[in-house]
Formats: structure tokens, C-alpha cells, sequence
């Protein structure tokens, strides 16, 4: 086993490798950038080598500097986590090169499966099932489209070198092609430094379905199951659980078996998933990943068995602890990845202070995560706040968990989600294991939308902040409490509470969380008691439910009911709702990042719907589009500046 590693990475992978790491008796070295100086995962290592600013390229991307680290502190191994260079083989060589070993496959494997086109004619050989499509080495526009028109459409257009959703476009018809395939090739360009592209048959609904595979340097490989990774939105997996539910048995021993020729057709070491999509009975290669993936935790749940510890072991030349036959599968298992991000607000990624970061622990729970109370979640890397794993003897009883810890789980400060979470996990389509990787884009509605809260949760809100209340008062007089007394006759206590555009106005009478309300015209008896900590049950007229009533701050509240959270923030009484002003024709940045490419000009004519800029953030590329007809004002950005949240990019005058 080695004594000491670098850890090439950040967040939460770089964290739970230094667990391993620690019981192992094994040294961390953990790397950081400027923005990640007082970082968890620097927190956490034995040591800690700072590689330079904030933008990945400078730091975690700069081959340079890791190993320069490495060599700095004597670190006998590389870890590369995920992401980064992970799967960079020019990382490969260089810490080969440089004496030192990297834990995972060898740079000659990572060259061939990194690029989707060598990777689908390498499975031909090894009798992987394929995609129909196009990965030749003619990359010419004329090329691509006649390739295109001999597939059909829709299709899918694929970055060769790339993964994680980068340089991907579903293409409906052939007048959609070239601009497509100009921004797929923009977008793989500046993700893989690498602009080639493949072409596919478009599944129309697939479920994407995974294997991890495993293998030393003594000739022996296996697989540890799959998992379901088919809760996807633009190609970003969501909730991932094994085993897969509802697979033809038969599927998936063919599948599995297909995935151990996959690994051993191109001699791999480590730890690898091999991904497939399932469509009705045929099952087809999609890529290999030549890392550990974000969602492992699944599978060391169902097995029992520590991935980490698997790859330190490999790369150290020790053969695999275990052979196929000993490896076994025991329940369920499901993985959320909470994100700073607003799914109301077509799923922005959010920055931002953690204030409070409250997540479930328990038997059957599990939380991986990079960030504690006080951390920044920033612009500069993926949000990522954590991810929220269950395990039970059932997928059932796994479900009813993870609905549980989801509406226990609370974050404050950059807007989360969690709601989303709960809604997809809490719906009939995943209740059944009926998702497809389609589904959120095709039909989002039908898992999420807002939704106006019930009376109750109105109720529920009052009851607290009226408890909040009483509380905060600890006098010995009539006049120190909070309690409706007065000379002659009871009084009320007025609340303004509002979600979203809705204004709620309360009148409430009572105390101790007995109360008499009168609410938007209706009267409405309530009792609410606490349970545990934020876990309240609440009476109104006759009927009680349990829910979840978490506190942001002194004026905002998220209530957990029925596999939904709202957010009810509190006013003054007859404060003003100020108009947020969507409707004119300013420009702003939904997010802190960079412009990339401007589509106008000042004095442009422009119609909704135009997309006026393009801005990169948190590693994902944004059309910012025209919100109005009319002529283009001022322009007060250039391609190549950052921006923070909420600055104005340009102005529309309206054409009315």
C-alpha cells in the first residue's frame, strides 16, 4: 500500500478519497486553487500544496503544477478523483514520466476509450453491441450531413473526446444540422479542447443503464452489478439507484457480461464504468468511463465494498480482493445529488454562502460532501452541494427513505434543488421505475411544476413564526408576552406571508401553537407541536399531518408536505411587493460567469426568443435570449468579460 497520495481534485470526491485514505493509514496531500483556500477538502488532507487562481485551467487543469505538488511532497500516487484530468491521458503520461504512479488505467487506455469514435470501433471487435451512427474520421460538414441523412432523424450529436452532456445536441430535422453541430463543436472545443464529432440514432426512449467493471494487473476482471442512471436532465444524471429495476434478467446478465469484454478488450486497470442504453430488448454501448464515478456510492452499498480501497489496492500491484463469484448483492440503494441550482428558474445554478447545511445521518443514510456550514459555493467550479445516498432491503423501502431524508434535508443560503428532488422522487413515473433519460426534457410538468401551496402549509407557516414569536418573548409582565392579551377583549396578531406572487394576509388568535386563523377570507382552527427538530405535526380542523418546517432566517421558512417544499417568506405588515420588472427589455446575468460570444449590435432589430449572447458558468453554456421585440440600445458587455449575478448585459428598447 503507498504511504502517501495527491489528491488531483477538490469538492466532494477529493473528500471522501481522504476518508478512505485516513482508515487506511494512508498520507493525503490535497491541491487548491485560490478560491478553494479554506476549501473542506484542504481542511480534511494531511497536507495541502496550493497549484494556483481560481479558474480551473490555472489549477486543477495544469498538469504542471499537480505534479510539480506531487513532487514536492513525496507523494508516491496520483488520484485524479473525477472530472478534471481524470481521463486526460497527457495527465496519464506525465505522472507516469514522472515516476510517480497515477490510480487508474494506463494513458494508452484512457487515448482509446476517451474518444467515442476509437471506443465504438474497438467494441466491434469485442462483440459490444453498438448504436447505429456514424464515428468515421472525415469530419468535414458535408461529411457529417450526408452521415446524417443516412442515420435519419432525430439523431444525436456527440463530442468524440468528450462526456458529462458536453458537446451533445439532439437534432430533430436536417434544417436544425449545421446549427447544431456549430455549437456542439463550439462547445466540445472549449470542454475537451477537441471539436470531432459522432453521430447516432436518436433512442427516442431509452434507460440508461451501467456497469461497473473492475480489474488488476494479474489478468483478472469483474463487474459489481449496474446501476440505473435514466433520471437525467440534459444528460446530467439526477437520481441514480441499483440494482436496476424493473431489467429483463436476462438483459442484464448479456449486459454484464458484455461490459467485463469491454474492459478486457482494451486491457484495462481500475476501476471503469461501461454504459449501455436499454431499448425495449436490445442493449447498446454508449461510452466508457476510465474513472471512478460520482455516483460509486450506490454500488458500495449494495456490495458492501469500498471502491476507493479497491483502486488504492490495484495500483499498488495487489490483485483484486475479491472474485466474481464472492461478489454478492444485498438490497437497494439510491443517490441525489443536491445542487446549488433553481429549478424554478429553469435550473440556474446558484452561488453563494452556505448559512445552515442540515442533511439526515442514520443507518440508511449516507452523505458524501465537499462544502460544511460557512463554505462558498462559487462560480468557478460545479455546484455540487452534496449527495444524499440510502440503502435498504428493498427498493421500496429504499424509496420511502430517500423521500425521508430529502424532506429532512435543509440548506440555506444559495438556493438549492432539493424541492425538485422531492418532486421526481416523490412521482408516480419513479415510484415505478417507468423513467426514461427523455422524460424530464420531454415533459418536465408532469414530474415538476409549481405549485401554489395548500392552505395547510399557509397554516403551518403562521403557526411557527407565531411560535417564533411567543419564544422571543421571556418577560414576567402581561405586556413581555406574545399571547393576543389585552384589556376587554382578545386581540389578534397580524401576518403577511408570501410565495412566489402570492400575497397571504392572517389574522390569528391564540397561543402555544393553538390558534384560531382567519386566512384569505376562510376560517381555520389549527394545533401545531413539535416533534423533533423540525419536524412539526399539524391539526387543522380535525385533520393531522406530519411535515418538515426548516427556518432560513427570521423571514423565510421551507415546509416539507407531501413530496413537495415550499418557501414562504414573511413582510411587514402592507409591505409593498416590488415588481421585478420582467417584462421590460434589460438584460441581466441569471448567474456570475463569462460571455462568450455576442449575437447583435446596438441598434439591431431583435424578436423574442432571439438569442442575443452566450455566457459560460459553472461549466455549463447559457443562451441568454431577447425577452421583447424590439431594437437593440446599448450593449454593456464584450465577449471575454466576466460578470457577476444580476449585471445588466443590454438593453432592448420595445418595438411597441
Amino acid at each position: 500500500m503507498f504511504r502517501s497520495i495527491l489528491i488531483a481534485n477538490r469538492g466532494e470526491i477529493a473528500c471522501r478519497i481522504i476518508a478512505t485514505c485516513r482508515r487506511l493509514g494512508v498520507e493525503t496531500v490535497a491541491v487548491y486553487s485560490d478560491a478553494d483556500a479554506r476549501a473542506r477538502h484542504v481542511r480534511l488532507a494531511d497536507r495541502a500544496v496550493h497549484i494556483g487562481p481560481a479558474p480551473a485551467r490555472d489549477s486543477y487543469l495544469s498538469i504542471d503544477r499537480i505534479i510539480q505538488a506531487a513532487n514536492d511532497t513525496g507523494a508516491e500516487a496520483i488520484h485524479p478523483g473525477y472530472g478534471f484530468l481524470a481521463e486526460n491521458a497527457d495527465f496519464a503520461r506525465a505522472v507516469r514520466e514522472a515516476g510517480i504512479t497515477l490510480i487508474g488505467p494506463s494513458p494508452e487506455t484512457m487515448d482509446l476509450m476517451g474518444s467515442k469514435a476509437a471506443a465504438k470501433a474497438k467494441m466491434e471487435t469485442a462483440d459490444v453491441p453498438l448504436i447505429p451512427g456514424y464515428h468515421g474520421d472525415n469530419q468535414s460538414d458535408d461529411k457529417l450531413m450526408a452521415e446524417a441523412e443516412r442515420v435519419g432523424f432525430p439523431l444525436m450529436l456527440k463530442a468524440a473526446a468528450g462526456g458529462g452532456g458536453k458537446g451533445m445536441r439532439v437534432v430533430k430535422s436536417r434544417n436544425d444540422f449545421a446549427e447544431a453541430l456549430q455549437a456542439a463543436r463550439r462547445e466540445a472545443s472549449g470542454a475537451f479542447g477537441d471539436e470531432r464529432m459522432i453521430l447516432e440514432r436518436y433512442l427516442e426512449r431509452p434507460r440508461h443503464i451501467e456497469a461497473q467493471v473492475f480489474a488488476d494487473t494479474h489478468g483478472h476482471t469483474v463487474h459489481l452489478f449496474e446501476r440505473d442512471c435514466s433520471s437525467q436532465r440534459r444528460h446530467q444524471k439526477i437520481i441514480e439507484e441499483a440494482p436496476a429495476a424493473n431489467l429483463d434478467d436476462s438483459i442484464r446478465q448479456n449486459l454484464l457480461a458484455a461490459a467485463v469484454r469491454a474492459a478486457e478488450a482494451v486491457d484495462y486497470v481500475g476501476a471503469g464504468t461501461v454504459e449501455f442504453m436499454v431499448d425495449g430488448g436490445e442493449f447498446f454501448f454508449l461510452e466508457m468511463n476510465t474513472r471512478l464515478q460520482v455516483e460509486h456510492p450506490v454500488t458500495e452499498c449494495i456490495t458492501g465494498l469500498d471502491l476507493v480501497e479497491w483502486q488504492l489496492r490495484v495500483a499498488a500491484g495487489e490483485k483484486l480482493p475479491l472474485a466474481q463469484n464472492d461478489i454478492r448483492v444485498n438490497g437497494h440503494a439510491m443517490e441525489a445529488r443536491i445542487y446549488a441550482e433553481d429549478a424554478e428558474q429553469g435550473f440556474v445554478p446558484s452561488t453563494g454562502t452556505i448559512g445552515q447545511l442540515n442533511l439526515p445521518t442514520g443507518d440508511h443514510v449516507r452523505v458524501d460532501s465537499g462544502v460544511e456550514a460557512g463554505d462558498e459555493v462559487s462560480m468557478h467550479y460545479d455546484p455540487m452541494i452534496a449527495k444524499l445516498i440510502v440503502h435498504d432491503h428493498s427498493r421500496a423501502a429504499c424509496l420511502a427513505r430517500l423521500n425521508q431524508a430529502l424532506a429532512a434535508s435543509f440548506v440555506s443560503g444559495p438556493t438549492t434543488n432539493l424541492g425538485f428532488l422531492q418532486a421526481l422522487a416523490g412521482s408516480d413515473v419513479f415510484a415505478e421505475a417507468r423513467l426514461d433519460t427523455g422524460l424530464l426534457d420531454r415533459d418536465l410538468a408532469a414530474v415538476f411544476e409549481k405549485r401554489e401551496p395548500p392552505a395547510e402549509v399557509i397554516a403551518a407557516a403562521a403557526g411557527r413564526w407565531l411560535l417564533e414569536q411567543e419564544s422571543a418573548s421571556s418577560g414576567r409582565t402581561p405586556w413581555d408576552h406574545c399571547d393576543s392579551w389585552r384589556l376587554g377583549s382578545p386581540a389578534t396578531r397580524s401576518l403577511d406571508l408570501e410565495y412566489g406572487n402570492g400575497r397571504h394576509l392572517i389574522e390569528a388568535r391564540g397561543e402555544s401553537g393553538r390558534y384560531e386563523l382567519q386566512l384569505d377570507g376562510d376560517n381555520l382552527t389549527v394545533d401545531l407541536a413539535e416533534v423533533d427538530t423540525d419536524t412539526f405535526r399539524l391539526t387543522a380542523n380535525g385533520q393531522s399531518r406530519r411535515l418538515q418546517i426548516h427556518s432560513a432566517d427570521e423571514h423565510a421558512l421551507e415546509i416539507c408536505l407531501d413530496n413537495h417544499r415550499w418557501r414562504l417568506t414573511r413582510h411587514a405588515r402592507f409591505e409593498a411587493i416590488t415588481d421585478a420588472g420582467g417584462g421590460d427589455g434589460r438584460l441581466v446575468a441569471p448567474m456570475p460567469g463569462k460571455v462568450l460570444e455576442i449575437r447583435t449590435e446596438a441598434g439591431a432589430e431583435v424578436s423574442e426568443g432571439d438569442t442575443l449572447l452566450i455566457m459560460e458558468a459553472m461549466k455549463m453554456e447559457l443562451a441568454i435570449k431577447a425577452p421583447i421585440d424590439g431594437q437593440v440600445d446599448q450593449l454593456a458587455v464584450a465577449a471575454g468579460d466576466l460578470v457577476e449575478a444580476d449585471a445588466v448585459l443590454l438593453e432592448i428598447t420595445s418595438g411597441e
